[in-house]
Parts: C-alpha cells; structure tokens; sequence
C-alpha cells in the first residue's frame, strides 16, 4: 500500500524586538499559537522552537528598529526564513492602528508573515552596519559638544564676561553653500577637506593662496571641489590622485 508523503508543517514566529527583552509569537499553519516574553537572545528562541517546534518550516520577521541585524544572521545561521520588515508595512485593522503593545505587534507580524504579506529590506553586510553606528554616535557626539558650547558661552554672557570676537560665531557671517545637500554629508565633506589640504599639494595650494581672505570661505570651496572629485570617482571607478588638477 502506497502512503502519500505529508507535507512539512510550517512554523510562523512573529517578534517584538527590544534590547531587554523579546515579545514573541508563535503560530502554524493551523493553529493561532500564543505569546510569550523570553531574553533577547536568538539561541533561546533556537531551543524553544528545537524542543517544541521539531521538524517544522520556520519563518521569523521583526520589525527594524535600533536592535540592528545581529538577531536576523542568527536566524538565517540557523536555516530559518527571516524578514526585517519596514513597521510602515505592517497593516492594522480598525482598533490595531489604536491599541499598541509589544504582544499585539508580535502577533501582528506574525499574522502579516503567516499571509505571506511581508517584504524584507536590504539587510546590509556587518562592516556598512558598524560604519552606520560609527557615524551615528560620532555625530551625537558632535551634538553634545555644540550643546556644551553653547551653555558655557551663556554662562559667560550671564556672569558679563566678554566672549573675544575670534570666538564670538554668533557675530560671524554663515558661509554660502547649498542647503539642498545632505547635511550629514555636507559637515563630513568639510571636515575632509581639512585633511585633503594636509594630503592634497593642489588642495594646500589653494589654500595656503586664499587663506589670507577668509578661511572659512576657502575651505567650503575646496569641500565643494572634494564632493565633485568624490562624484568623479563614483562614476568613472578611477581612484583619487592626489596632485591632479582636474
């Protein structure tokens, strides 16, 4: 007697991802499955479904956040199907747009990968992700540092002491360049520039001759020269020369 091969079952796992803790939910093909809170480490989660999910399809989907994609290799490193999904992609119905938990938007995102209504997004490669936090943290530090200024220097005015007008910028007139720009973008094409004056013979020439005019105007230019060199080199694939004109 021949038996027809039954088909895998399917594990659907929806999760509300925070650095303390995870909210998760569990459910197959036929069952809704139920939630529950565990420590947000994926190895947990690999012995929960192991012991008690033995044998069956599993997909998984978190929302992006600031938890990064650490859980989301660990889950591929385990031959599971992950999705990263944008939270815009999420759809609610009637009272879910107004009733926001962490075990609500657990079984949301497993209801939406369950439906197969879930795109992922680009997960970029470790090294880009270190970059990213590397900026980010590098840039609140910038924050606090102008923050830090500011109080002083209304400290100073506070107490009547004359703020020298070298150091005085509230006075100084702003620089032109374009506001379209990435502003990010603009401050570090700046902050280049100064090295590109160090590195550069071009660069420092330039410099060294219009530096008697106004130095800040100088360096915007040569940032401005370094952004077009940077579009050159993006489009053509040929490297930065130092010393070249064009």
């Amino acid at each position: 007697m021949k038996t027809e091969p039954n088909a895998q079952p399917k594990l659907y796992i929806g999760i509300d991802i925070h650095k303390k803790s995870w909210k998760v939910h569990c459910a197959t093909e036929l069952f809704i499955g139920k939630s529950f809170s565990m420590p947000p480490e994926p190895k947990v989660l690999y012995d929960y479904v192991e012991k008690n999910f033995s044998g069956h399809e599993v997909s998984t989907a978190y929302e992006a956040g600031c938890c990064g994609f650490s859980a989301h290799r660990s889950f591929v490193g385990y031959r599971w199907l992950s999705v990263v999904a944008n939270p815009a992609d999420i759809h609610r119905r009637g009272k879910e747009k107004y009733s926001k938990t962490d075990r609500i938007d657990a079984q949301l995102i497993a209801r939406e990968l369950k439906d197969n209504r879930l795109n992922s997004i680009t997960v970029p490669e470790i090294e880009r992700e270190e970059l990213r936090s590397l900026f980010r943290c590098r840039n609140d530090i910038v924050k606090d540092i102008r923050r830090n200024k500011s109080r002083i220097k209304m400290q100073l005015l506070y107490f009547g002491i004359t703020i020298p007008e070298k150091f005085n910028t509230a006075n100084s007139r702003g620089t032109s360049i374009t506001k379209r720009a990435n502003k990010i973008m603009r401050s570090y094409f700046v902050e280049a520039s100064w090295q590109a004056i160090r590195a550069d013979p071009v660069m420092q020439s330039y410099y060294r001759k219009h530096i008697h005019k106004d130095s800040k105007t100088t360096i915007i230019k040569i940032a401005r020269t370094l952004a077009s060199r940077t579009l050159a080199v993006i489009k053509t694939g040929i490297p930065y020369q130092p010393g070249v004109l064009q």
